[in-house]
This record gives structure tokens, C-alpha cells and sequence, in this order.
């Protein structure tokens, strides 16, 4: 049986048919750049993540450095930040000339160590960017405090953790200054194409992110800021707002089927050779299933052999990437995220695969082992 990392196609006849009236209006309308489809999705979402207001923009990538920028981030600001991540979260970083100060991961949850940030702080640092990393929360209670001790800004990187929360139900995007979503295709929450959410607590904040996302105007062709072109689009925006009542469910059923792994990798007796991932106290909303293995590329290369979907995420950790050579980082600054890089697997996880999919899986990985 082949069995893929995800299949979106399963996922969209449940809400197709409710879609595309909302698609055939906008065409028959012709409002395609912000207007009342964005704005709807805008008021859900700020109410789905807890927050009294949401900003939508282009993709989770520009939801970070819109963030930035309207945190004010300069030239030869340092932002403390996690090593292992998708690059756009350091990638927004070094666009405003600013640099990115790596600390090490903790070696559970896979997100930055809050015990190891304050160490990293100097008279330069002017924010936090936590990752909450594969859909679990990083210690947010830690690391706002550090913020409020230092004066420094707090923006989420939530763009894989829609929907996580804190073990009293706090949700990601509503701890810190701003959170930064992404609604790529994979994601729990994804559009049909790129776009992003920055959510926030603070109305002015809220202001100056949609004044910054549309080239700094307000109003139009009165620039009293430098932005830049982030828009969400509205056609982006009307297939969020008709998946987003679906999200629980959908997220509900990856929270079963990281529950169904467990029990089939007791089942193989593999669980002192396979860690899986820890749930821990809050909602993991499960983005990824990610477990560390050993003889993880030879695992790799075998289970694609057999037709099981999987990938690395992320195979070279950043302060390793040559374009950040001139950081000076070199291999052991980091021990845990190059560890974490080395030594971990996802596997699928999305909501529609079936119990039959995650034993073929199991048992690829058992049969590994076992040769």
C-alpha cells in the first residue's frame, strides 16, 4: 500500500460544493484586493485565535516581517531566535538587516529553550521570536516574562501552530506583541495558494500592520510609512473562511491519529528504538508527526523505496546555512537543533489517513528495524 506524507484532495470534497458560489462571486463581483471577503475572514480568525484583532496578509513570511517592521526592527538590531525552524523565520530577521541570535532547543518539544534565552540577550536585543514548532506551543509563560524584564517585543512564529494552545487554553498569535500565521497548502489551516495572518491584542499595533501592508498608505497615496505589498488576497481569503469551521474537526482527527501511532508502535515494540513526539500539557495541534530514529537517512531511503511518504524537517539546522556563514556559527554551538536535524523523521499525519495507511507505515518502520 503507498501511503502519502499528505493528501489535500480527500480534504476539499467535504467543502467544495459550499466553496464555489463564494468563488463565483467574487469573479462575478471582480473584488479581488482586500474588501469584505478578507475582512470576514479577519474577524473569524481573530475570534478562532483569541485575539481582538487580525491583520491578513500575504503569507506567513510576510506576516513575519511586516511584524518586524512594525516592531520597529533596524539595521544591527538582534532578535533571539531557534536555530531549527524553516528559514523564513530567520530569513525576516536578516531582510531588515537586523541579526539573528540563535539559542538551542529543547530536545522534547523541539522549540526554543526558554531557559537559555536570557543568556543571548545584549544592549542590541530588541525581541523575542519564539517558534511553536510541528504545532506545539513553546514556553510562552518563560519567555514573556524575559520579554517584559528587558523590554523586548515578543512575535510568534505560529505559522505551523493555528489552533494550539497552553494547558488553560490560550491560544497561539495572542501571547505576545504579534502573532505571524501561514496558510500554505499543508498547513492545519491552508488557502489554495500563499497567504498569511498577523494577529495582536493592541489596536494600535493592529493599525500600523495593515497600514504596512499595503505600501504604508493612509489613507491611499499618503505614505507616512515605508510598507510593502502584503496583502491577503480575497479569493485566498473566501476558502479560508469556509474551512476555518471545519478546523477543530479536522485537527481533532490528527490529535486521534497521533494517538493511534502511539498504541501501533507499542504494538510493534518499538518504542525503545522510535521516540515520539510529547503532546504535553497544552493542545498539539500536530502540523507535523515528528519522531527521532536512529539510521534516520538509510530510513528514509527505505520507507520512500516502499511507498511511504515522509520527510525531513530540517535537515541542516540554520546557524549551519551558508547563507548565515558570516554569524560565524560552526557545528557543536548548537548540540541539541544539529541532534534534532540528524536524528528526526515526519511522518503523515493528516486527518483523512486511515488506520490501515498508519499500520502499513508501522510496519515499514518495524521491518526496517528488523532486517
Amino acid at each position: 500500500m503507498s501511503v502519502p506524507l499528505l493528501d489535500l484532495r480527500p480534504q476539499y470534497a467535504t467543502f467544495a460544493d459550499e466553496l464555489r458560489p463564494k468563488l463565483e462571486k467574487l469573479c462575478a463581483d471582480q473584488t479581488f484586493i482586500l474588501g469584505p471577503a478578507v475582512e470576514e475572514a479577519e474577524r473569524a480568525l481573530a475570534a478562532y485565535c483569541g485575539t481582538p484583532f487580525s491583520i491578513g496578509v500575504s503569507s506567513g513570511s510576510d506576516a513575519l516581517i511586516v511584524s518586524l517592521m512594525a516592531c520597529g526592527i533596524a539595521p544591527g538590531d538582534e532578535i533571539v531566535t531557534t536555530p531549527y525552524t524553516f528559514f523564513a523565520t530567520a530569513g525576516a530577521i536578516a531582510r531588515l538587516g537586523a541579526k539573528p541570535v540563535f539559542v538551542d532547543i529543547d530536545p522534547v518539544t523541539f522549540n526554543i529553550d526558554a531557559a537559555k534565552i536570557e543568556a543571548a540577550i545584549t544592549a542590541k536585543t530588541k525581541a523575542i521570536l519564539p517558534v511553536h514548532l510541528y504545532g506545539q506551543l513553546a514556553d510562552m509563560a518563560s519567555i514573556c516574562e524575559i520579554a517584559r524584564k528587558h523590554g523586548l517585543a515578543v512575535v510568534e512564529d505560529a505559522c505551523q501552530a493555528i489552533g494550539a494552545a497552553d494547558a488553560a487554553g490560550k491560544r497561539a498569535g495572542s501571547f505576545g506583541d504579534f502573532g505571524c500565521f501561514s496558510f500554505f497548502p499543508s498547513k492545519n489551516l491552508g488557502c489554495f495558494g500563499d497567504g498569511g495572518l498577523v494577529t495582536t491584542n493592541d489596536e494600535a499595533k493592529a493599525k500600523r500592520v495593515k497600514i504596512l501592508r499595503n505600501h504604508g498608505m493612509d489613507p491611499q497615496y499618503y505614505h507616512h510609512l515605508v510598507g510593502g505589498n502584503f496583502r491577503l488576497d480575497a479569493l485566498q481569503a473566501a476558502v479560508l473562511s469556509v474551512k476555518l469551521p471545519r478546523l477543530d474537526g479536522w485537527t481533532a482527527a490528527r490529535q486521534a491519529n497521533a494517538a493511534k501511532y502511539a498504541e501501533l508502535f507499542a504494538e510493534a515494540k518499538l518504542l525503545d528504538t522510535v521516540q515520539l513526539p510529547s503532546a504535553g500539557t497544552g493542545r498539539h495541534v500536530f502540523n507535523q508527526y515528528v519522531v527521532r530514529v536512529p539510521r534516520r537517512d538509510d530510513l528514509v531511503g527505505y520507507l520512500r523505496a516502499h511507498g511511504i511518504g515522509c520527510a525531513i524537517y530540517y535537515p541542516v539546522p540554520l546557524h549551519l546555512q551558508a547563507c548565515f556563514a558570516d554569524l560565524g556559527h560552526k557545528e557543536g554551538d548548537f548540540p541539541e537543533a544539529e541532534k534534532a536535524a540528524a536524528e528526526t523523521i515526519a511522518l503523515p499525519i493528516y486527518g483523512e489517513l486511515t488506520e490501515a495507511q498508519m499500520r502499513e507505515v508501522v510496519s515499514a518502520i518495524a521491518a526496517f528495524y528488523a532486517a
